[in-house]
């Protein structure tokens, strides 16, 4: 019996604007921090939307090479359509890397493995469908920002 292969299909392109990072400081998991999420956009095929102040990115740098992220936000369409979005991300690159990002420092995105896997709830009938799916995702961090694709899993 042969299972089907997944396939990725485009779903959206995110640019999420972020604060200055508050540190928790070390715990005994790791450095907490918590960035408040200000605004941005986010756009797919054939719609557009908004992301909502006052989501927020909670994360905990395990390592000196290691970031686990845990973002909460609410995109709005053009259309008044809800979408609720967790994305849960893995955050990987060098020790010396790792330290300019969490100095809030611009870095090449290659230098950085950055995948998420982001879930989706809404209320909205047009986009129902986003709540029996998977999703997966490409970031990278700037100092202001945050730039996102996410892949509908087939």
């Amino acid at each position: 019996m042969s299972l089907p292969t997944p396939e990725l299909r485009h779903f959206a392109n995110l640019s999420v604007e972020v604060g200055k990072p508050i540190e928790v400081g070390q715990t005994g998991k790791g450095l907490r921090r918590f960035i408040g999420i200000t605004g941005g956009t986010a756009s797919g095929h054939g719609w557009t939307a908004r992301v909502l102040p006052g989501g927020a990115d909670y994360q905990l740098v395990t390592s000196e090479t290691t970031a686990e992220l845990d973002a909460h936000y609410v995109l709005e369409t053009d259309a008044g359509d809800l979408l609720y979005v967790r994305n849960r991300a893995l955050r990987v690159a060098s020790a010396a890397v790792t330290a300019q990002l969490v100095r809030g420092e611009t870095v090449d995105p290659s230098l950085v493995y950055f995948r998420c896997v982001p879930t989706l709830e809404t209320a909205s009938p047009s986009f129902a469908w986003v709540r029996e799916k998977i999703f997966v995702g490409t970031g990278a961090r700037h100092p202001s920002r945050v730039e996102m694709q996410f892949f509908e899993l087939g």
